[in-house]
C-alpha cells in the first residue's frame, strides 16, 4: 500500500497563472490550491515563452476573441521550441511529478528527466470538445482553423499516450479520450472537479416544498443563451400559468427584453469578496428549490456549487455536465420541451418527501464527489502510487545492475 506521507515535489504547469482566479472560471486556481493542500511541495513553473516571449506579448495585445483562439494554437505550433523552456526548469528542480492543468499544449513535446512522473487534468480536449454537441453548438467546425484539426489531434494523441496519469473531470471525457487516443485504462482516470466556493455547512433540514407555497428557481451564468436561459423562462411561465407562485433569480447576466418577466429578479453581478453581497449570493442558493439551467458546456462548476447547497439541478444531458440522473437533479436530453421540466417540478410539488430525499442526495453527491478536497485527496493518492511504483522500478534496475557488475 502506498504511504500517504510519501513526500512529493510537484512542478505545476499551465498556460495561465494559477494565482489568477479569473481565468478558466476559477478552476485553475482551485486545482492548484487543492493539489497544494494534499501534496508537500508544489512549485509553479514559469509559463512564459522563453526566447519567443515577444511573440506571446504581441498575441496578448490582440482582441480577446482573437487571442483566445490564436494563443494556444501558436503555442502548439511552436512547442518544439517552447518545450525546451519547460525542460530547463525541470532539470533544475529535482521534481517527482510534472503536473499539467487545462493546457495540453504546455505539455506537448516536453521531455522529462528519467524517473519523473507526468500527470494532466482537464474538463475537455480541443478535439473532443469540437466533436461534441457543445462544440458543434458554438460553431467550432467553421473557419480556417478546421484545416489544423488533424495536426491538433495527432499532437493530443502523442502527448496523452506518453503521460503517466490522465485525470479527467467527467466520465464522458474519460470514455471519449480512451476511445479517441487509444489510452491504456491504467493511465486514464475519472476524478471529478469541485465547486468554486468555500464549503458551505449542510442544511439543518431540507428546504420544504409545497404546491401552495412560493417556488424559487435559480439561474447562474454569464451567457444567457448558451446557458439555456430562454428555456428556463419558458418553464417559469408554464408553472405560473398552472397557478404556481414561481419566481426566478438570475445571477451573472441580464435576460433580453423578450425574456424578462415580472417574476424574475436580476442580479447582474455579485461580488463575493463583499460580505453583504456574499450573504445575498448564499441566500439565493439556500432558498432556491431548483437550479434550472440547460447549459451547453463541457463541465459546469455552477452545478457543483448547487450541489454544495443541496440544491437539485435540472440540466442538459450533454458532455460532462456533473448532474447524475435522480442523484443531484435530473439531466434531460437535448431538445427536451420545457413542459417536461415543468412536469418534473410539479411531480415534486405533489410529493414533498421525494423532494426532501433529493436534496439530501444532492448534498451527499457534493460531499463525496463534487468538492475539491475529494479531488485533491484522490489525485495525491494516484500521484504517490505512481511515484512509488516508478521508484521501485528504478531501484530494481539499480539492484540488477549492481549484481551484474559484481558477477565474475
Amino acid at each position: 500500500m502506498t504511504d500517504p506521507d510519501t513526500p512529493l515535489r510537484v512542478a505545476y504547469l499551465c498556460d495561465f497563472d494559477p494565482f489568477d482566479q479569473m481565468v478558466y472560471s476559477g478552476g485553475n486556481a482551485r486545482l492548484f490550491a487543492a493539489l497544494k493542500a494534499n501534496v508537500d511541495d508544489v512549485h509553479v513553473l514559469d509559463n512564459g515563452w522563453g526566447r519567443l516571449e515577444h511573440v506571446n506579448k504581441r498575441i496578448r495585445k490582440l482582441p480577446h476573441s482573437v487571442e483566445l483562439r490564436l494563443r494556444w494554437r501558436a503555442h502548439l505550433a511552436m512547442s518544439p521550441v517552447l518545450a525546451r523552456h519547460v525542460e530547463r526548469q525541470l532539470a533544475q528542480g529535482d521534481y517527482d511529478v510534472l503536473f499539467g492543468a487545462y493546457s495540453f499544449h504546455s505539455m506537448c513535446g516536453v521531455r522529462v528527466p528519467d524517473g519523473m512522473v507526468t500527470a494532466y487534468t482537464s474538463d475537455a480536449t480541443p478535439t473532443i470538445y469540437k466533436r461534441s454537441p457543445v462544440g458543434q453548438s458554438f460553431g467550432s467546425f467553421i473557419g480556417v482553423s478546421r484545416l489544423l484539426d488533424p495536426a491538433i489531434t495527432r499532437a493530443e494523441r502523442a502527448t496523452f499516450r506518453k503521460t503517466d496519469l490522465l485525470l479527467w473531470a467527467s466520465d464522458w471525457l474519460h470514455e471519449e479520450a480512451v476511445d479517441l487516443y487509444g489510452l491504456d485504462p491504467d493511465q486514464s482516470h475519472v476524478v471529478n472537479w469541485g465547486a468554486n466556493i468555500d464549503p458551505p455547512a449542510p442544511e439543518a433540514a431540507p428546504l420544504p416544498i409545497a404546491p401552495d407555497a412560493p417556488l424559487r428557481l435559480l439561474f447562474v451564468g454569464r451567457d444567457w443563451a448558451a446557458k439555456g436561459g430562454p428555456t428556463t423562462v419558458a418553464v417559469l411561465r408554464m408553472l405560473r400559468a398552472q397557478g404556481i407562485d414561481a419566481r426566478l433569480s438570475v445571477v451573472g447576466t441580464e435576460p433580453p427584453p423578450e425574456d424578462m418577466d415580472d417574476a424574475i429578479d436580476v442580479y447582474r453581478f455579485l461580488d463575493k469578496s463583499d460580505p453583504a453581497q456574499l450573504a445575498l449570493f448564499t441566500d439565493l442558493y439556500r432558498t432556491a428549490h431548483f437550479m434550472v439551467m440547460l447549459s451547453f458546456e463541457s463541465y459546469g462548476f455552477a452545478y457543483c456549487e448547487a450541489s454544495a447547497y443541496g440544491l437539485p439541478s435540472l440540466a442538459m444531458r450533454v458532455a460532462g455536465v456533473p448532474v447524475r440522473e435522480g442523484v443531484n437533479g435530473h439531466a434531460f436530453a437535448i431538445g427536451t420541451a420545457p413542459e417536461e421540466l415543468a412536469n418534473r417540478i410539479q411531480a415534486y410539488l405533489a410529493d414533498p418527501a421525494s423532494y426532501a430525499a433529493l436534496r439530501l442526495a444532492t448534498r451527499t453527491e457534493y460531499e463525496e464527489r463534487l468538492n475539491w478536497d475529494a479531488w485533491g485527496r484522490r489525485t495525491a493518492a494516484l500521484l504517490r502510487a505512481k511515484v512509488a511504483a516508478r521508484r521501485a522500478l528504478s531501484q530494481g534496475r539499480d539492484s540488477a545492475q549492481s549484481h551484474a557488475n559484481r558477477a565474475p
